[in-house]
């Protein structure tokens, strides 16, 4: 399970010693992230690819208000002020179909929803405009009704704007209703590969 998680990260250089990344290259839009500079991956990592974990009761800030810890993506990477980074949180959150953004961004995680916290993380990802979007298992906390609006928001997001989309999931229904191409993976591997209307076509053993 956890296998591509530790290889994304790994992508971003995000592994500590004793971990390894056994790859000769990482190549993201021509930039080999296993050799690049500090200052290179800074520039990367939340500004070009974002990714949203899976439970974000435990990635949210508990101390912070939600506005703010929008706002701080935007400060950090793109240098603008606290004004225009506090325009562009309440758009975010408005983008994310949260009513009423104005009081939601006041307020701390613990009082809002499940459903409603990991649209914060989803507003808090996509603030930046990222190229590449990482979601590990983004709905698995979830109930289903609130699963499906979660991804119907994450699918018109990352449509509209352009971005390539990362779904890491246990749920091969959701897969294959939600991405266009598939990579199975088993013990740290990749075992399969296939289009993602051919799921059922699958061969590996594991797969099927």
């Amino acid at each position: 399970r956890a296998a591509p998680v530790v290889r994304l990260v790994a992508a971003v250089r995000l592994v500590p010693a004793p971990g390894i990344v056994a790859a000769k290259r990482l190549s993201f839009d021509g930039v080999d992230l296993l050799t690049a500079d500090s200052r290179t991956l800074r520039k990367i990592r939340g500004s070009r690819i974002s990714m949203i974990l899976q439970d974000p009761k435990y990635s949210l800030n508990p101390v912070m208000p939600v506005g703010r810890q929008i706002e701080e993506a935007v400060v950090v990477h793109q240098r603008v002020g606290r004004a225009e980074a506090k325009k562009r949180a309440l758009a975010m959150l408005e983008s994310v179909r949260i009513r009423d953004p104005e009081r939601v961004y006041g307020i701390y995680p613990h009082q809002v929803s499940g459903g409603m916290r990991q649209r914060i993380m989803i507003a808090m990802m996509l603030v930046t405009g990222p190229d590449l979007l990482i979601a590990d298992e983004p709905t698995s906390a979830l109930d289903v009704t609130v699963q499906k609006q979660v991804l119907t928001i994450l699918d018109e997001l990352v449509t509209s704007r352009g971005m390539g989309l990362l779904l890491i999931s246990h749920d091969l229904e959701l897969v294959a209703s939600f991405c266009h191409r598939v990579l199975v993976m088993y013990a740290g591997r990749i075992v399969e590969e296939c289009r993602a209307d051919a799921l059922q076509q699958a061969t590996h053993p594991y797969t099927q």
